[in-house]
Order: C-alpha cells, then structure tokens, then sequence
C-alpha cells in the first residue's frame, strides 16, 4: 500500500477499466479479492486510527459495501467494537457482497440496517467511520438511504475512511453527484483507499477536497503487465538541469509576450497581464524576454531586464510567442499574423476567445500546430467557448475536453483548473496535483502562460513544457509561507 505522492507519475483508470483487471487478477491470487481489499481496508483503518473504541462502517447495495463488510470483519476480530450500517437494493445484491455479509454475520459482526444515531453521537476524533457505501461506478445523485449515512457521517466527529470514492462524488469527473440539480451533499474524508487503481475525479474538481489522503492498494495490479493502458498519469514533478558554463543568453531563447490592450479601448487598461507573463518567462529563465503591449506603447512597470518593442518589428519566425494575456479585442488584429508566423506559440486567454468567435482563425491554429509547436492554456469556460459546449459540460469530464481540443487544433492543451490537465494528439494526458485555492486569483493564468513559454524557449518539446510549467507554477503555490497572501506578481517572481 502507497501514499499517493507526486515524487513520480501513478496510472490512472477508469471504472471501466479497473472491472476489466478484476478477473485478470482474481486469476491470480488464491484468496478473494474482495477479502483482500477489505483486509488492506482494516489495516489502514487501524494505522490512521490507532486509538479508535468505535468503528462506524456505512455499507451501500453494491460490491464497495462488501469491501466494507470484510473490513468489519477483521477489526471486530481485532477487538474493535464495529456496528455496520447496511443500505441494501430491491433486488439482490452482488454474489461476492453477499458473501461478505454472511462472513460477517458469522463472525458476530453487529448489522443492521438505519442509521446508529445514539451510539454516532458517543465517538470522537479518536474513532472511525469507514464510508463503503457507493464505489467507483456511482453516477446518479444519492437517495434517502445514502444521503442519511452521508449526514450522519458528517455530523459525527470520527475520522472518515473512503473506500474507492467519497460517496457523492462522481469517481470520473470530480463534480457532486448531485451538482445539476444543486445539490452537493457528499462524504469530505479524512483518507481514501483506492483499490487496484486510483480515479481520477478524486484528483479533480472537488476530489482533491473530498478525499483528503489518498491510498492506493493495488492488489497485485502491474497496469504495464495487464494491457491496459491507462486514462492519465499523474503529472511528474519538474527538475531542472543545471545550465552548462558554456551557454550564453541566446542558449535560452527569445520569449515575446505580446497581449495588455489599453485603457483607451475600454476604460479599462489589462497591461498589467502582459508584464505579469513577462516577468515569468524573465524569472524562469528565458534568455531574453519582449513585450510587445497592444494599443498602449510601452509600460513603466517592467523591470529592466525586459526589452518592449512594436508588434510590427517583431521577428515572429524567430521567437517563442505568449499571445492573448489582457489582449482584449486588441489582439483580433493580430492574431493572424501571430499563427501563421510565430516559431513557437502559446496562446492564452483573449487569444484564445478571439480563436473561438472566428473560424477563419481556427483554421489557421488547426494548421500552424502540425508543424509549429504550439500550447492552448484555456479555463473551462474559455475550453467550453472552444469546444461549442457549455461550462459545465466540460467540468463533468475534463479529460475527455482536453483530448478533444489537442484533436481539434492538433496541439498541446493545459485545461486548467482544480486537477489541470495536460493533453496533446498521440500523449496519454497527465493530470497535475500540485497548486491549491490560492491560485484562484487574478493574473496566475498569466505566470502560467508565461512560464510554460519560458519552458518552450529553453528547449522543452510543447507538451513537455506544459507538463513542466503546470507542476513548477503549483508547486510554487504549494510551497508559499502559510502566513503571506500570495499575488502574481509575487509568483512570478519565485519561478525559477
């Protein structure tokens, strides 16, 4: 059993996939699987609750519950004092959950089959609720039964331990199970057990508040030994190599931050964006950073180190291009020549609303990304305005929307977000971990933007450098002093 850690990438499947690997490894091993995972379920119930008198297991109608009886099981036979909550179907359960029950039942276990509201109210912090009520193939919003031991999971004061999935959580996109009807009432664990494989909802959306730490059991699944190539992989972590003594400021490349129209276009100046990704690709790295401000001529707020020129002196051919921060309607002008001649680019933000509103210009992005290394860096909505779709519907799948854009447009895409993914054609896309809540603030998109451009400068293929630039700027988040609010400029500024 692991820690899900960011030190190296894990595979991600879907449900799909993790029922086809069940047979395969029941073929395997000698004992039941589901015993397996619920006795790899009572040993984490017992290393993070070592003190725990009471241990409450809310059990659902599927195979997630057997999972739970069998952990019951072995800690009523460890002398915890264990009473199970069964949500039972109409009809009759799985064969293997089933089973479950009768071990239990013979094992003296205490079933029953409401909510235990008195003896709940009798444990602490030092206790357990072990939620193996839905599992990884849960889609639909909860019903009376599930919402119940939900609230009351909630209400109590134990530890939660998840089996698979936090109930109400949907296990392949990260969003509430309930989430179109308004209704978010979900189990918020302490700790998640993932058996064979991790989902990736619990890596997206609200998963990653939902399921506090995460473990995988994988019960003897090698995903590289059973032909099943995974979703995603996680995102691997971002070092970089010491720079030769021999290099010079040309070994690093050119990045052109062009974006920031004026205050004139709308009483409203956006410059700011554009000298906050050039002070990005400044401070991670780039040998020489431009910017080229639309509709305002230079700005007094850059650093020395960064050079401002006239859009129309720019070499395009020549330099890696970050296109669209702050740009406005401004950048409408622009943003055919910027596709047809930049050697390298990476489009952001109004670049990426200009592409949506003409298809002249997505025409041209399909074709510049054949050949021309190319990064898009959309949030939802700017993924949705792209896709013809709404928020929402690429919320409720995000891998499936950046795979979809990187096949659109034929180039490498960074859906950011809660969970950011990172696709391009012929990639299994990658899913990051790194950042948190503080990112989600005015400007960070556009470090973002700029870091991956620096990252592309400095020799990195596109979805190399998205990959890069995605962990680096969350790491960046996460490594930021408890007590100091964390700003853009500020963000750009540790890059390096």
């Amino acid at each position: 059993m692991h820690i899900l850690s960011r030190s190296h990438a894990w595979p991600i499947l879907g449900p799909a996939q993790v029922r086809q690997l069940e047979p395969r490894l029941q073929a395997l091993s000698p004992t039941p699987l589901m015993q397996s995972a619920g006795l790899a379920c009572a040993r984490l119930a017992l290393a993070v609750a070592p003190h725990a008198r009471r241990i409450w297991v809310a059990a659902g109608p599927g195979n997630n519950s057997g999972d739970g009886l069998e952990a019951a099981l072995h800690l009523h036979q460890w002398g915890k004092e264990v009473v199970v909550s069964l949500v039972t179907s109409t009809g009759p359960g799985p064969a293997d959950a089933q089973a479950a029950l009768q071990r239990a039942r013979q094992a003296g276990v205490r079933i029953q089959s409401g909510v235990p509201t008195e003896w709940l109210q009798q444990m602490d912090a030092q206790d357990l609720s072990i939620d193996a009520l839905l599992g990884i193939g849960a889609t639909r919003p909860l019903s009376a039964d599930l919402r119940a031991c939900v609230q009351a999971m909630r209400d109590c004061a134990a530890q939660v331990l998840a089996i698979d999935v936090p109930t109400g959580l949907n296990p392949q996109s990260g969003q509430w199970l309930g989430c179109e009807s308004g209704d978010n009432l979900a189990v918020r664990a302490d700790h998640t057990l993932s058996l064979i494989a991790v989902q990736a909802g619990l890596l997206m959306g609200h998963g990653r508040d939902a399921s506090g730490r995460i473990w995988l059991e994988d019960l003897g699944c090698r995903p590289s030994q059973q032909n099943v190539p995974p979703l995603a992989w996680l995102n691997a972590p971002y070092t970089s190599a010491p720079r030769p003594h021999a290099s010079h400021k040309g070994s690093h490349g050119d990045v052109a931050v062009i974006g920031g129209e004026g205050m004139a276009s709308h009483g409203m100046g956006m410059s700011g964006a554009a000298v906050l990704a050039a002070k990005a690709a400044l401070h991670a790295g780039a040998g020489r950073v431009i910017l080229s401000l639309l509709s305002d001529p230079t700005s007094n707020s850059m650093p020395p180190d960064v050079m401002q020129r006239d859009f129309r002196r720019l070499e395009l051919e020549k330099l890696h291009v970050v296109c669209g921060c702050g740009g406005g309607s401004a950048v409408q002008e622009v943003m055919p020549e910027v596709l047809q001649r930049s050697a390298q680019l990476v489009l952001d933000a109004d670049g990426l609303n200009a592409v949506a509103q003409e298809r002249s210009l997505q025409h041209a992005l399909h074709q510049r990304a054949k050949a021309q290394p190319t990064v898009i860096t959309p949030h939802p909505l700017e993924a949705a305005r792209l896709l013809g779709c709404n928020t929402q519907q690429v919320q409720n799948d995000r891998l499936k929307a950046a795979q979809e854009l990187a096949e659109r447009f034929q180039c490498s895409v960074v859906l950011k977000g809660s969970g950011t993914v990172i696709g391009a054609p012929g990639f299994t896309p990658r899913i990051n971990i790194t950042g948190n809540g503080r990112l989600a603030i005015g400007g960070t998109g556009d470090v973002l933007a700029g870091l991956v451009g620096a990252r592309m400068a400095q020799g990195l293929s596109a979805f190399d450098a998205a990959c890069a630039a995605v962990t680096q700027h969350g790491q960046v988040a996460d490594d930021w002093p408890p007590g100091e609010a964390l700003t853009a400029s500020q963000l750009a500024q540790r890059l390096a």
